[in-house]
């Protein structure tokens, strides 16, 4: 008899193992209350596998109002009190990227798991040293690379990857919108880190970025620039483009990935039709033998086929994100958003920006990973 339910307990028939409890959640401090903090607390509160322990900020009123009036998870302006808890076996960090070498850093050394919002740090050189410390330590390092884990994003990975678009042959991606000037980063290192993040999530390991061009511009005279275009090319000889813009009153969220067999079309505005697969493109007529000159002369012939609109479901990405930290936790492996995959988005915005000072010169981008 169950002294605790009044109920008979289930026998267990002879030699057989009883099933093997779940693990204990993973303790979790979020630090930093502004803007994208309250997502984190939210997300971890509805993450079965993480349990919320501290909210950390030095605006400690503006912390409780995050929470409210009805919780158990603490309230602290101390970053120390958080690591010296023994309860805290990971740490999401939600503040500006200046403060993130320091604050991912003292984690790591206290042994805490780190998940951190984009970018992962202002420079790679700090990315690298993070990304060294982690790994030396066991630790899982993930970015926060939230578009990575929305339901359209995943399927159009399964379908580049999978081979269902051939080979890719070029990237377009528009993202605009009326948005805030920030004070500290230009448009590029705002904006661009989503498209990169998911350039790198989707493409095959073998279509990696080797050297990028940018043009930025200021038309309002805010001292950085608020509109920019950026090329990058691939190891394929393949060309990305990405056009970010905090100056446009309609909003753009649109994604172009040409395959030489499908065209995948991403509109994130779109809740009906967020990904389509077009079966439309360009044919070269086989050229057999023919020289050089003749082949220029070959034939044409465009494909029109039809329009395949994958059912996908709608929830979260920010879900997925804490689903994905909790489970890279528990398994001991690096998370698909892991500290190399901000290190390569780092190194482009880095080159980007280089790019950008010289008046839009090729740089050649090295996003090898020995470091």
């Amino acid at each position: 008899m169950n002294p605790t339910t009044g109920h008979a307990a289930a026998a267990v028939p002879p030699g057989s193992a009883r099933p093997a409890a779940p693990p204990a959640p993973t303790g979790l401090a979020v630090v930093g209350a502004g803007y994208w903090g309250p997502n984190l607390v939210r997300n971890a509160q509805a993450t079965p596998a993480l349990r919320l322990e501290w909210l950390c900020d030095l605006d400690e009123e503006r912390a409780r109002a995050v929470l409210g009036g009805y919780t158990t998870v603490r309230v602290t302006g101390s970053f120390e009190a958080v690591l010296n808890d023994p309860a805290v076996g990971a740490v999401a960090v939600a503040t500006p990227a200046a403060t993130h070498f320091d604050l991912v850093r003292a984690a790591l050394e206290a042994g805490k798991h780190v998940l951190v919002e984009k970018p992962l740090t202002p420079s790679s050189g700090e990315a690298a040293k993070l990304v060294a410390l982690a790994e030396r330590s066991g630790l899982v390092l993930m970015c926060d690379h939230t578009y990575c884990y929305t339901p359209a994003v995943r399927k159009i990975r399964e379908l580049v990857r999978g081979g269902e678009i051939g080979e890719v042959q070029f990237v377009d991606s528009v993202r605009i919108n009326l948005g805030l000037v920030q004070p500290d980063v230009d448009v590029l290192w705002d904006l661009a880190p989503h498209d990169l993040s998911i350039l790198d999530f989707v493409l095959p390991p073998d279509a990696r970025p080797v050297a990028v061009s940018a043009h930025g511009s200021d038309p309002i005279d805010a001292g950085r620039s608020c509109v920019a275009y950026l090329s990058i090319w691939l190891s394929t000889g393949a060309l990305a483009h990405a056009h970010v813009n905090w100056l446009s009153p309609t909003k753009i969220r649109t994604t172009v990935i040409g395959g030489s067999r499908r065209t995948i079309v991403w509109d994130d505005l779109n809740p009906s039709q967020r990904v389509s697969v077009h079966d439309r493109g360009v044919d070269l007529a086989y050229a057999g033998s023919l020289g050089r000159e003749e082949r220029r002369e070959a034939l044409i012939s465009y494909r029109v086929g039809d329009v395949l609109v994958p059912a996908l479901p709608e929830q979260e990405a920010l879900r997925g994100v804490m689903a994905e930290f909790a489970a890279a936790i528990a398994a001991g492996r690096p998370a698909l958003t892991d500290g190399r995959a901000g290190l390569r988005v780092v190194r482009l915005l880095e080159a980007a920006t280089r790019s950008a000072a010289a008046g839009g010169a090729r740089e050649t981008v090295d996003i090898g990973e020995n470091e």
